[in-house]
């Protein structure tokens, strides 16, 4: 599915996350793109349904800027696709960047695609 329309469309939705997680409206981003039942799985072992996304994303600091490499898409079936990807975040003041493998599961609803789970693994 690798330069698909529906690639393009799940990296253009990956972007406007990491966008959000920079200018502070992450908590009304992924209140919006995620699924009433999504789960997201974080590198600190953290699982954390949507109202907590919500607000632990309203009480956290913002990130400076962000990198995106590596992108594969996965075709999971007709209406359901995952996006895996290097993340690079960078915070003001932290000189080591956080770098993860992280994953998102994506399913077309009449809304548009939807995230159904985000998993990330951190990388030395």
């Amino acid at each position: 599915m690798t330069n698909s329309p529906a690639s393009e469309q799940l990296l253009a939705l990956e972007h406007a996350g990491w966008r959000s997680l920079c200018d502070g409206t992450g908590d009304r981003f992924y209140g919006d793109v995620m699924t009433d039942d999504a789960l997201m799985v974080l590198a600190n072992g953290a699982v954390m349904d949507r109202a907590a996304v919500v607000s632990a994303l309203g009480q956290s600091p913002p990130w400076a800027r962000y990198a995106i490499d590596d992108v594969r898409t996965i075709t999971i079936g007709d209406d359901t696709a995952a996006l895996v990807y290097t993340g690079t975040g960078w915070r003001d003041g932290d000189e080591t960047p956080f770098v993860g493998a992280m994953s998102s599961v994506y399913r077309r609803t009449d809304d548009g695609w939807k995230l159904a789970l985000y998993q990330q693994t951190a990388r030395p």
